[in-house]
């Protein structure tokens, strides 16, 4: 491996970059969800779930509080097992695309199979979490 590679990959800041940048996704729907709280509420009477407040804040909590698991460092097993089941139930309830026709299905599909892509990727993110690095831990 070239020696500028090594370097980044062992440096310090590098898998905190890597965790902020995983976990994009779940950080920005959760701020944007608590600043527009309405408009997140909304989102979820949209989808039928009830009551539209309550689940509101708990997919803010989930999505910002394993952002925040994974990003500091602490528990990432449990940040990386949150956000992966909540994406999995997002496939289940909001992007069931077996269940639609035409280009709605298709679109949803492929959500759904970006979903899956998110889930292996938070499997990955816990496995190398318990792997120490000489030296220092991983997160």
């Amino acid at each position: 491996m070239p020696a500028p590679i090594q370097a980044l990959l062992q440096s310090l800041w590098f898998p905190v970059l890597a965790r902020i940048l995983l976990t994009f996704c779940f950080w920005g729907s959760g701020l944007a969800k608590l600043i527009d709280f309405q408009g997140g509420t909304a989102e979820m009477a949209v989808f039928g779930f009830s009551p539209p407040a309550l689940v509101n804040a708990v997919v803010i909590a989930t999505q910002l509080g394993g952002s925040l698991l994974i990003i500091s460092g602490r528990h990432v097993w449990l940040g990386t097992g949150m956000l992966a089941v909540f994406t999995g139930l997002t496939i289940l309830l909001v992007h069931h695309f077996w269940t639609m026709e035409g280009e709605a299905a298709i679109a949803h599909f492929h959500t759904a199979t970006e979903h899956v892509t998110v889930i292996g990727a938070m499997m990955v993110m816990a496995v190398l979490s318990t792997r120490p690095r000489p030296g220092r831990p991983f997160a």
